[in-house]
């Protein structure tokens, strides 16, 4: 069955646009006019992919990804919004938001976006391969100033506690697994987004500032996780 598409857009004219566009390509959508709506519909059936409109009134694009995040951690969130503050992209992203696309954009971007996301989601819904058989990463382990516990998804540094996201960890088994080593941006994206992901660089940059609020001691003069100008980053392990 073609993927199911929960698109929520209070502006009619876009709202019915992206319907024909997504359509046309074999997608089923189903459309809210506004969050309350979009969370309603979202109770309702299942979805393989979430559109939020960030401006949204009711209740705001950030509050239903939010709410969807408190029920469905799996189901892939594209947030679509008119701003270009970074500020607003970081509060999507550590929503728990898989991607986001500013306005205006062009049909062909969100389509490759959409295709995208749901390549990713269903190659992380696949059982893992046996013919391979590593060790578990530790539950507990250090990462700059911080312990880190993975079941609980928390960093502690002294007495401050944060929530980590799954791509936080991720990033941080990369790092981990080569101590000292000059990693790149597409290797660092590859291992937490996926190698079909098409969103810049910049997603990641912001995703690194903020890991380094959680565990260095002073983030804007990192001691764990170096910035290698032009390439990527460089993680120094503890001492």
């Amino acid at each position: 069955m073609n993927p199911h598409i929960l698109l929520a857009e209070d502006d009619l004219h876009i709202r019915e646009g992206l319907m024909l566009t997504l359509e046309s390509e074999g997608y089923r959508v189903t459309a809210a006019h506004n969050g309350a709506e979009a969370l309603r519909e979202f109770a309702r059936a299942k979805f393989d992919l979430v559109l939020l409109d960030v401006m949204m009134p009711e209740v705001s694009g950030f509050d239903v990804c939010r709410a969807i995040r408190r029920q469905n951690r799996a189901v892939p969130v594209i947030l679509l919004t008119a701003k270009s503050e970074e500020v607003d992209k970081v509060v999507g992203l550590e929503l728990g938001a898989d991607d986001y696309i500013t306005k205006p954009f062009g049909v062909r971007e969100l389509l490759a976006r959409v295709a995208a996301v749901l390549r990713r989601a269903a190659t992380a819904a696949e059982p893992p391969k046996k013919e391979k058989t590593a060790a578990p990463p530790p539950d507990l382990f250090a990462f700059g100033a911080a312990q880190i516990e993975r079941k609980k998804m928390r960093a502690t540094r002294g007495r401050h506690t944060e929530d980590l996201t799954a791509r936080e960890l991720a990033l941080m088994d990369l790092f981990r697994a080569h101590p000292d080593e000059v990693l790149s941006r597409d290797q660092l994206l590859n291992a937490a987004w996926g190698i079909n992901y098409l969103g810049t660089t910049r997603t990641l940059d912001q995703h690194i500032a903020q890991l380094r609020k959680k565990i260095e001691k002073t983030p804007d003069d990192p001691a764990a996780i170096l910035t290698v100008h032009g390439i990527g980053y460089r993680y120094q392990p503890p001492t």
